[in-house]
């Protein structure tokens, strides 16, 4: 397999001017627009997006990009860039601390690299397929926790909470019940590399896009962790489901998962 570096040095560098652009949108007055009743978007998702694809198209021309806004731009190329430029658009939107820039590349439909870059708290995670997961340098492992009742859990729920009965609102409640704890960060992007890098066990979701989680499940898997769908099937970023952990509590949440 490629080492692709060249692609690696410009997605981080990307990601971190990406997220200059955000952080330039902190504690301003900032125009909100609805895409659902709480799908939010926000001038800056339109700004960072615009520069990223457009360094994509500058540098990788022949190469085909899905940004979450504009959608995809497909070339003859095995090369795919997934984008979110900014996941976590409400807590952004309420200049809550806790979005990022995410970034991920798919080559002939495998997921060999994905950036996330935090510009809040200065945090670039990056992991390249076989070549290790690290955070500003630094190289980080998912948590050794071999009990779900001792472990601290991350999750979401779906823009269409309103409207459908798969909600995840009873997942949440019977894992609330089993676990330690439960974090609902409103980005599942950083959620992932939370996991990654030991602040959590685990981290499922539901109805998640390809943009949420292409980057973060290549730093999760570099990084020692497990993914599947909630049954343990093979994951994909366009299916449903998402299931993560550190290996050792991977069986307890699916079984809590499958009750349902």
């Amino acid at each position: 397999m490629p080492d692709f570096g060249k692609e690696l040095m410009f997605a981080r560098r990307t990601a971190m001017r990406a997220g200059d652009i955000l952080r330039k949108g902190i504690n301003r007055h900032r125009q909100v627009d609805f895409k659902g009743r709480v799908d939010l978007v926000t001038e800056y998702d339109l700004k960072s997006e615009k520069f990223i694809t457009g360094e994509i198209a500058r540098v990788f021309p022949h190469h085909s990009i899905l940004a979450e806004e504009s959608g995809e731009t497909r070339k003859a190329s095995p090369y795919l860039w997934i984008i979110d430029p900014l996941d976590g658009t409400t807590n952004f939107a309420h200049d809550y601390p806790a979005f990022c820039v995410s970034i991920g590349l798919e080559v002939d439909g495998q997921n060999v690299l994905g950036v996330v870059y935090d510009p809040v708290h200065e945090e670039l995670f990056y992991a390249v397929t076989g070549k290790g997961p690290f955070c500003n340098r630094r190289r980080i492992h998912v948590t050794g926790q071999k009990k779900l009742n001792r472990s601290l859990l991350a999750t979401g729920f779906p823009y269409d909470i309103a409207e459908t009965k798969v909600d995840n609102l009873d997942n949440f409640a019977r894992m609330y019940k089993t676990a330690q704890g439960i974090r609902r960060g409103g980005s599942a992007a950083l959620d992932l590399c939370y996991l990654a890098c030991g602040r959590f066990d685990g981290f499922w979701e539901l109805k998640l896009h390809p943009w949420d989680s292409a980057a973060g499940v290549v730093i999760v898997r570099e990084a020692g962790g497990r993914i599947t769908d909630f049954h343990g099937r093979k994951f994909s970023i366009y299916g449903q489901e998402l299931l993560a952990s550190n290996g050792h509590i991977h069986r307890q949440m699916q079984k809590v998962l499958s009750v349902g």
